[in-house]
């Protein structure tokens, strides 16, 4: 079970994340709050055990990891251990009846509908699939409204009087010459059949669910940017809508290429000869051969720029540069008859190169 999921949290949420989380629910689904409420008991203890593991380092590293639960005994004893209940601005705490009168009193807020959490992954890219787009699979765990309940949490029960009280919603107690009379626990007062725990989901109206999600990532997506799967997060509470799924993209390095803004940027090694003469030359572009002229006299670090052949922009589609940057290679001198030729170059072209250093 994904502890986070239970808590509506993101993974490496922070401790106060946490408590906040645990408090909200907390006050929501405990017992004491809800005497007699199955659904709302093993709600209870999901989210307790979530807090309890998640809110301890150790314990949350063991369940990062995938290693297991924690050992027997590890257990915290109280289900409001290490949350303050207290009056916001006051020096005093407050019992359990002013509890219950903040739940009565905000019934209405509680009782809207709830949207689901976000859920968050990562994927990582090839530079090539980043450049041209690509889809990948994500394995995703999420929670769903269940569907045998429609996310009640409760059966569908066929209407007729309360098999316990026999439809008198009120049950009797003689002790001694005392008569006492309370409301029917089976129906809660009203003399009907109350609807019990839905079993496929325990009562709780959403279930977790694994599979396999495909993403389409868009072309020219770049490093650390995110792509939303709109309503595949967490399913809501009351009706509420689902929340989102975000992908964060990481993108490997290229050996040759480099990205800036929409733009794409190489080093092209050139030979003397092709610089001092001239050339045409093919280029591995990403989206396929190019080829460049280099016109006779280049120098080293001299920039190329062949328009429209870089990265679709992710905001309005247009296309970067393939920009192409120059880098002179000396030749490896194996024999005195490239030596002599350039010895004699240098004559006919004995130009001082360092004159502008005065």
């Amino acid at each position: 079970m994904d502890l986070y999921v239970v808590l509506g949290l993101r993974h490496g949420a922070t401790e106060p994340e946490i408590k906040r989380a645990y408090r909200r629910l907390a006050r929501r689904f405990h017992p004491d709050i809800n005497p007699g409420d199955r659904m709302a008991e093993t709600r209870f203890k999901q989210i307790l055990e979530a807090y309890e593991t998640l809110s301890d380092p150790d314990r949350r590293s063991r369940h990062d990891s995938g290693v297991g639960p924690a050992e027997p005994g590890d257990r915290r004893t109280s289900g409001f251990e290490g949350f303050d209940f207290s009056v916001r601005g006051a020096d005093y705490s407050t019992t359990f009846g002013d509890l219950f009168a903040e739940v009565l009193t905000d019934r209405g807020a509680r009782a809207a509908p709830e949207r689901g959490a976000d859920l968050h992954h990562e994927v990582r890219l090839a530079f090539e699939e980043a450049f041209a787009g690509t889809t990948r699979s994500v394995s995703v765990t999420r929670r769903e409204t269940c569907r045998a309940c429609a996310g009640t949490g409760r059966t569908q029960m066929t209407p007729g009087p309360c098999h316990v009280c026999d439809g008198a919603g009120t049950m009797r107690a003689v002790r001694g010459r005392m008569v006492f009379s309370r409301n029917c626990p089976g129906c809660g007062g009203s003399g009907h059949q109350r609807p019990g725990p839905c079993d496929p989901c325990g009562g709780l109206g959403q279930g977790t669910r694994s599979e396999a999600v495909q993403v389409r990532i868009p072309a020219g997506i770049g490093d650390g940017e995110r792509v939303r799967l709109e309503g595949a997060g967490n399913a809501g509470f009351r009706g509420g809508p689902p929340g989102d799924i975000y992908i964060t993209v990481k993108v490997a390095p290229h050996p040759v290429f480099r990205r800036e803004g929409d733009d794409v940027h190489m080093v092209l090694p050139i030979a003397i000869h092709e610089a001092a003469l001239g050339a045409r030359i093919d280029l591995p572009a990403l989206d396929g051969p190019a080829r460049l002229r280099v016109p006779p006299g280049t120098q080293a670090g001299q920039r190329f720029r062949l328009r429209g052949r870089g990265v679709a922009s992710m905001r309005d589609g247009r296309r970067g540069d393939f920009v192409v940057e120059t880098r002179l290679m000396l030749p490896k001198l194996i024999d005195e008859r490239s030596k002599e030729l350039l010895r004699e170059f240098g004559k006919i072209n004995g130009e001082n190169v360092r004159e502008h250093l005065g």
